[in-house]
């Protein structure tokens, strides 16, 4: 699956192309539309099925170095308002904060981040490491594991400082029950 391969089929998604548009009109610093929204995307091409089988919700992260929740808090009412009209949970968070409420919530740490990429690249799976924002009329993608377990449709623990063997477990099996196709490496402890 060739980088182009991937965003023309991420972009078949409705949902994932009207959060495109609406990055592009805000210009967030550093936006990204990220992890399972793009790959169960493509796994739902890949399968025959619909194309929000099994999407839960759809990530934006974007990195601004205002950490008060009350500067999250207008960003997110901002992208509400512009996506309205779109039948979906889409959820914005500013990376520059993670740490700091990140531990209390998942009771593991979290380093400050320095970047929005930062945060894809410590996603609890490898698979789900993946982000895509528009820049100058085309698109950016960030896959540092690449795009074969995507293509493939393997899913591999992603060992960061805040991986937990409990939450890739269940995440994993929510997903061997939407998509019985994939492969599933289970987690060292």
């Amino acid at each position: 699956m060739t980088e182009d391969d991937f965003i023309a089929a991420a972009l078949r998604n409705p949902v994932n192309l009207a959060i495109m548009d609406v990055l592009r009109e805000t210009a967030l610093p550093d936006a990204w539309i990220v992890a399972g929204c793009l790959t169960q995307t493509v796994w739902n091409m890949r399968t025959g099925r619909p194309i929000d089988h099994g999407i839960n919700d759809y990530d934006i992260f974007y990195f601004d170095p205002d950490t008060s929740w009350e500067a999250e808090d207008v960003v997110i009412r901002r992208i509400a308002s512009r996506l309205d009209g779109i039948d979906a949970e889409v959820e914005v968070r500013n990376q520059a904060r993670v740490h700091l409420w990140y531990p209390a919530k998942h009771g593991r740490p979290y380093p400050p981040l320095m970047r929005s990429t930062d945060g894809i690249d410590r996603f609890l799976t490898a698979n789900t490491q993946v982000g895509l924002r528009p820049v100058a009329g085309k698109y950016e993608l960030h896959a540092p594991k690449g795009l074969s377990d995507i293509e493939q449709m393997i899913v591999r623990p992603n060992y960061t400082a805040n991986f937990s063997a409990a939450n890739y477990a269940a995440k994993a099996e929510r997903w061997k029950a939407l998509w019985p196709e994939i492969t599933v490496i289970a987690a060292e402890e």
